[in-house]
């Protein structure tokens, strides 16, 4: 067995995932913006989805932890697996928002 300490609330850590992705995305994005790189609303769908996709690994990564505590190995891939589709279908989700967005601004410069 693998001693991980007690075992930790997951939904907490989602939360706390997620928060601390925003700040990191955030001042990324901010810099970005600073510099004239990137616009402001491309800088605000970025953090936002760098944020949900930080709160669910961070989510998945204790999930699997608390199943590794139990030596349910099984348990542990399945909630990483959860994890990587999550953050696969955030990516998905985000681009095709981000193309919508470009036909609509394409449609309305016509």
């Amino acid at each position: 067995m693998i001693d991980t300490g007690a075992p930790r609330n997951v939904l907490g850590h989602v939360v706390s995932g997620t928060l601390a992705s925003a700040a990191i995305a955030g001042g990324m994005q901010y810099n970005q913006v600073q510099k004239g790189t990137l616009g402001k609303k491309e800088a605000i769908h970025a953090t936002l989805k760098l944020s949900l996709q930080g709160g669910v690994a961070t989510g998945a990564a204790i999930a699997a932890t608390n199943h590794l505590g139990k030596s349910n190995f099984f348990g542990a891939l399945s909630a990483l697996s959860l994890g990587i589709a999550g953050v696969y279908a955030i990516e998905k989700i985000s681009e095709q928002l981000q193309e919508k967005d470009s036909c609509e601004s394409l449609e309305a410069q016509q």
